[in-house]
């Protein structure tokens, strides 16, 4: 696909560099040529310097026969009158816009096809109040991610010494939980991918990710680690556009504090939110965090801007006793410092970000991608269409389909029922079909699968 990226700020250097992999003819647009300059010495990708939203700047970056523009710049106003102008003068096909502001995407007539042509929003701190419910809402969680819109989650979990299935077999899963239908889709040892057997022995600090209807869950999560009870006290730090969209989701059912620095921030937080206590105060202050009882908080997640804050707040609540820690972190290289220390979770907007983009741009009908362990994964949601005669899957069974190496289907959705993938399961058409990939220079083959073919035969 000829693709043109608005923006070489984390979002769209990160997007620019997961296509550019997979032979995507990519232009990258910003008003930086140092940064520019720098991202052209590493990836394969055309630059222009200058202003998205400016006719001449998109004419020269390619518009006129673009299939895609992608405006993740950090002005939502150069990101919609990129995609209205893009659309009015150039035609281009599909328009993604990053639009973070509430007072537009309250709106919605706004972004119609006679008003701002825009055929796909992404508002980053949406996607990230989503993904922090989500780890609040199942205890012990390393990632989790819904499919088939929430009718089966992909979960990440640490395999814990004393864990009922550590030290076994996976073929045992099905002894200890008989009825509950579950696929461990990977494990991750030591940083390195295993593909699962079922004579493959978990062990201690394994990463295992499985799929299962979301119901089920937190009896398989059991199997791995010993079962955290439900969390109940949250502490966030930061009351940002995030931490406020947090606490609105989470002060019904939880107990939820949040600290805020800036003295107008905070009057204004306490005024707005219904039931969550705001403090006044710096989170990285050990007094305070002591006289609100840290070492009784089951859940701190540190969600402001700066990500040193954020990691030495988070530090020092564990240190203090904090069950579980959380911090927002920009920086790809701070993430995977983090993560192998103190902190349990370290999330990331860009990948987050990064999932909901590459679902408009994969090929066939992809409707759902998470990126996942920094890039490296994937998981798919692609939907099968045709038949035997024009599909490569639609009336196949799991094991006569060529996947590509490093690829497993964990879960078949149809309708409202969901299958466990096994090697019988004979996959038909307008099922939706979960994928999970340890090797993402192998996602080309995937999207080919799933792509009707009236030669295929």
């Amino acid at each position: 696909m000829k693709i043109i990226v608005l923006g070489a700020g984390q979002v769209g250097g990160s997007l620019s560099h997961h296509l550019a992999k997979e032979a995507n003819d990519i232009t990258l647009v910003d008003t930086r040529a140092d940064i520019l300059h720098e991202l052209q010495d590493r990836l394969d990708l055309r630059t222009v310097v200058g202003h998205g939203s400016h006719p001449d700047v998109l004419e020269q970056a390619g518009a006129r026969d673009a299939d895609m523009i992608v405006a993740v710049t950090n002005s939502d106003e150069t990101n919609m009158v990129a995609c209205q102008i893009a659309y009015t003068l150039f035609r281009t096909p599909t328009k993604i816009a990053r639009v973070r502001a509430n007072e537009y995407l309250a709106y919605t007539s706004l972004f119609a096809q006679e008003a701002l042509p825009i055929d796909v929003l992404i508002s980053p701190e949406e996607l990230v109040t989503n993904y922090v419910q989500r780890l609040i809402e199942h205890p012990g969680a390393l990632q989790v991610l819904d499919f088939a819109d929430g009718k089966v989650s992909l979960v990440a979990v640490r395999a814990y010494y004393g864990g009922p299935l550590v030290g076994n077999e996976l073929r045992t899963l099905a002894e200890h939980m008989p009825g509950i239908q579950t696929r461990v889709a990977a494990i991750f040892r030591r940083d390195k991918p295993i593909l699962p057997q079922g004579d493959t022995i978990i062990e201690a600090d394994d990463e295992v990710f499985f799929i299962a209807a979301k119901k089920n869950i937190r009896a398989i999560t059991s199997e791995l680690r010993k079962l955290d009870k439900s969390y109940k006290r949250i502490v966030l730090a930061g009351g940002g556009n995030i931490g406020k969209r947090v606490a609105e989701r989470l002060e019904a059912r939880y107990q939820v504090k949040i600290i805020e620095h800036n003295a107008g921030r905070a009057r204004y937080l306490s005024e707005t939110l219904d039931k969550a206590m705001v403090l006044r105060g710096d989170a990285a202050d050990e007094e305070l965090l002591l006289e609100e009882n840290i070492e009784a908080t089951d859940v701190f997640c540190a969600l402001t801007n700066d990500d040193e804050a954020n990691i030495l707040s988070a530090m020092l609540a564990k240190r203090l006793g904090a069950r579980k820690v959380m911090a927002l972190i920009n920086r790809p290289a701070y993430v995977d410092l983090v993560e192998s220390g103190i902190i349990d979770v370290a999330i990331s907007p860009q990948q987050v970000t990064l999932g909901a983009l590459l679902a408009h741009v994969r090929r066939g009908d992809v409707v759902a991608v998470h990126s996942l362990r920094r890039g490296a994964a994937e998981a798919i949601e692609a939907v099968a269409h045709g038949d035997r005669r024009t599909s490569r899957v639609v009336g196949r069974r799991v094991d006569e389909i060529k996947l590509p190496r490093g690829t497993t289907i964990g879960a078949v959705v149809r309708g409202d029922e969901v299958l466990v993938a096994h090697g019988e399961t004979i996959i038909e058409a307008e099922d939706h079909v979960i994928l999970f990939l340890v090797d993402r220079s192998r996602i080309t083959d995937v999207e080919r699968l799933f792509q009707v073919d009236v030669t295929f035969l």
